[in-house]
């Protein structure tokens, strides 16, 4: 068994996490590709703890994963609109980060948030926007809407990935088709329904992992995050990430503990640690989103500050919404949509 020995001031800090000392295990259920190599070594070797990493590939994975028991993970990483989901289904532990010694360096924007207010559960993990991502080579007109994914040019018709993330996928749909978020209205759901069948049609797959095709051109376009699109760019410079006019949303991914965690005062540790603005670039310079930790900027790579996944046109900025938690009557409907269209 190995402990570290801490000078007095540290222990403090720690102890103001949750634990002055650390060993064990630490298992960690997050979106896959998705957490910073390089961080969890540091992490580990900072704590003694050895940790592991599953994968899932949408929000509605993750919390059946957790509802059904038995799972052993320790942290895992909701995106906003789904935490009060979370929460309400009790796989959320109460862990009270906003209590944490590194929660001060939380950015404002990120620290009273509507699906968590007060940060009682949560820390930020990283945010974006969702928007398409394509090929320029394959197609060289408009890619500021989301006509590319629903009603695609005939370039791209045949070439088209669409993420396998209902609120994403319907939300885009929604706006591009003149709704608001989290509408019910039955004549524009059923536009929406209308037109998803119709396109789905052009689509070669609805798949996650999208960044390695985009880069070597196994598809064309795709339904996309933002900081996934970044790096399919950076390795094929004919990749452009584009904001849909019609609307785009704007998430945050936070880390939570469950609450049938194993390992809980690593878990503490852990929230606290992804709060230091050097442990957040990490995280950032590895999906390539940003993280919600003021002072992490000056630890990021310089290829993040003029990117323009990264960094929203002006005259484009305005089209962006916060996603959030819809009503249980638009979330039943959308879900009738969604199902139909995967089945």
């Amino acid at each position: 068994m190995i402990y570290r020995i801490a000078t007095l001031a540290s222990a403090t800090a720690l102890a103001a996490a949750g634990a002055a000392h650390a060993e064990g295990e630490l298992n960690i259920y997050n979106w896959g590709n998705y957490t910073s190599p390089e961080m969890i070594e540091k992490f580990e070797q900072e704590y003694d703890v050895d940790v592991s990493v599953t994968d899932y590939d949408s929000n509605d994975t993750a919390l059946a994963k957790l509802k059904a028991g038995g799972h052993g993970f320790d942290i895992v990483v909701p995106s906003g609109n789904y935490v009060p989901i979370f929460i309400e289904e009790g796989v959320l532990m109460k862990s009270n980060p906003n209590e944490m010694e590194n929660f001060g360096n939380v950015a404002d924007r990120w620290v009273d948030v509507e699906f968590d207010p007060g940060r009682e559960y949560t820390v930020p993990w990283q945010w974006g926007t969702v928007g398409v991502s394509v090929n320029t080579s394959v197609y060289d007109g408009d890619i500021d809407t989301a006509a590319v994914i629903f009603d695609p040019p005939e370039e791209l018709q045949g070439k088209i990935n669409v993420i396998p993330e209902m609120n994403d996928v319907m939300g885009s749909a929604i706006h591009y088709m003149g709704g608001e978020q989290c509408t019910t209205d039955r004549e524009v759901l059923k536009k929406v329904r209308d037109k998803l069948v119709e396109a789905k049609p052009h689509w070669l797959s609805m798949a996650y992992g999208n960044i390695e095709r985009l880069a070597n051109e196994d598809i064309a376009a795709t339904l996309n995050w933002n900081g996934a699109s970044m790096r399919a760019r950076l390795q094929n410079e004919d990749i452009a990430f584009g904001y849909p006019q019609t609307g785009y949303s704007i998430w945050m991914d936070n880390a939570a503990i469950t609450a049938d965690a194993q390992n809980v005062e690593n878990a503490k540790l852990f929230l606290n640690f992804i709060m230091e603005p050097e442990n957040a670039a990490m995280l950032s310079n590895f999906a390539r989103y940003g993280n919600g930790i003021e002072g992490s900027e000056e630890y990021m790579d310089e290829v993040m500050a003029d990117a323009p996944e990264i960094n929203t046109p002006d005259e484009l900025a305005e089209a962006g919404y916060i996603s959030k938690n819809c009503p249980p009557e638009a979330q039943k409907i959308y879900s009738q949509i969604w199902t139909e269209l995967t089945k």
